[in-house]
């Protein structure tokens, strides 16, 4: 389906564009054939998936290409655990359509509304200091290319391209096929749980070593982190899912509902945001549970925000978190989301922030309406002191000069994309920063 006009913005509302045409193609080949239209045109072309992306990574000057209507599994192999998607696929999909093969996906992010394409594309990861980010479980994908050809990447087949492709940033092709190195499904002991953020601070890295997942968030003005720690079991082990109620309540009313109006209210009256976040810390972040391995990853995010998330030398985190909690006080700044702080395992994805090191992130939140710019440029300036490299798809400021020096593969990259789209015919403002010409 075709159509003229009409807008597009991202869910953080921070990036918009008014496209040429926006398409909605049903098929792969539909995809292959707008290419070579607007190849014919010479017409710049990008894909969206659910505009999940703070940067304006999939803002699309010329032909947009709604990725929605191309949704389901393709084929799934239990034996093998792989399982191949549609590139438009939502992440909350995939565990039912896995569930059949008695399969999951071995880590996700805490959010889930993202497509598949768009999440592994800039680089989406959850926590664990033994897990990779999703572009590390990609063994296999489909792409239309500049020149509106089919190009099969796997293991088997163009290997040497899979390691630019798994995290491509939409600049080598549009993906219409991802194939997925699953596992087998598994539910997820997880223990929240205040506790005194000196403490957590000063025994950070035995915290993460002895549990599958862990990270902790913190509130500005408190001293409490609301930690998280996992633990993977057999899927035949007892689930203990939360209460209906008692999870609509942390994760609706006051996560979602109560939260939205305080952010509002915040903006008028920044006194009230460190009272709250006092009371916030003691409301919520203490349960136990055991439930399936997606339902304990993710969670429901209903209020808007714009985020900044930096990638560390693991070793290096809790310095930049002492700098980040400092910098907010020295300033007097009232900071009404919470800081969150993950780990990732070391990986060999060319553009991947975890790329040869074992990996800390710092996120940093504002709500929508605020501006965020001051707050996240000074933060942005401790991570890049401590060898930070900037999350693909959020809010960062880097150019392509400033990146080379933080990715040892960028140029390998680079040599990727002018054999693939020598045109630049999936370029757009983003990507001229941060890849160059």
């Amino acid at each position: 389906m075709t159509r003229l006009g009409g807008s597009w913005q991202n869910w953080a509302r921070s990036a918009s564009v008014v496209p040429t045409r926006v398409e909605r193609p049903r098929t792969p080949e539909g995809v292959q054939r707008a290419v070579q239209a607007a190849a014919a045109q010479n017409l710049p072309v990008k894909a969206v998936g659910a505009g999940h992306s703070f940067t304006g990574i999939a803002v699309a000057p010329g032909v947009l290409l709604d990725l929605s209507d191309m949704q389901g599994l393709v084929r799934a192999d239990a034996g093998t655990g792989r399982a191949t998607f549609l590139a438009g696929t939502r992440l909350h999909r995939i565990p039912g359509l896995l569930a059949p093969f008695g399969l999951a996906m071995e880590n996700l992010g805490d959010i889930d509304r993202q497509s598949i394409s768009g999440a592994v594309s800039t680089g989406t990861h959850g926590t664990g200091a033994r897990f990779g980010g999703l572009a590390t479980q990609i063994v296999g994908a489909v792409l239309i290319t500049a020149a509106g050809e089919f190009l099969r990447v796997s293991v088997d087949e163009n290997a040497d391209l899979l390691p630019a492709i798994a995290l491509g940033l939409g600049a080598l092709g549009i993906l219409v096929e991802i194939t997925v190195q699953c596992v087998p499904a598994f539910v997820v002991h997880a223990i929240d749980e205040p506790a005194p953020l000196e403490d957590v601070l000063a025994t950070l890295d035995d915290r993460v070593q002895a549990f599958d997942h862990f990270e902790f968030y913190w509130f500005p003005h408190t001293e409490v982190a609301l930690t998280k720690r996992q633990m993977r079991m057999p899927e035949s082990t007892r689930r203990r899912p939360l209460p209906s109620f008692g999870r609509w309540v942390d994760e609706t009313l006051l996560s979602n509902t109560v939260y939205r109006a305080v952010c509002a209210t915040g903006r008028a009256v920044p006194a009230i945001t460190p009272p709250f976040n006092r009371l916030a810390v003691q409301l919520t972040g203490d349960r136990e549970y055991t439930d399936r391995s997606h339902a304990v990853f993710t969670q429901r995010r209903a209020v808007r925000f714009r985020e900044m998330e930096y990638a560390l030398p693991a070793e290096n985190v809790v310095p930049a978190f002492r700098a980040v909690r400092e910098l907010i006080a020295r300033r007097g700044w009232r900071i009404e989301f919470p800081i969150e702080v993950r780990f990732a395992a070391e990986d060999d994805v060319w553009l991947s922030t975890a790329y040869g090191r074992a990996t800390g992130y710092i996120a940093v939140h504002r709500y929508w309406r605020a501006d965020p710019t001051e707050y996240f440029n000074a933060v942005e300036e401790i991570m890049l002191e401590q060898g930070g490299r900037p999350h693909w798809g959020k809010l960062h400021t880097l150019d392509a000069e400033r990146l080379r020096e933080r990715h040892p593969r960028f140029d390998d990259f680079l040599a990727v994309r002018d054999r693939l789209d020598p045109e630049r015919r999936f370029d757009n403002r983003y990507l001229r920063r941060v890849l160059g010409g």
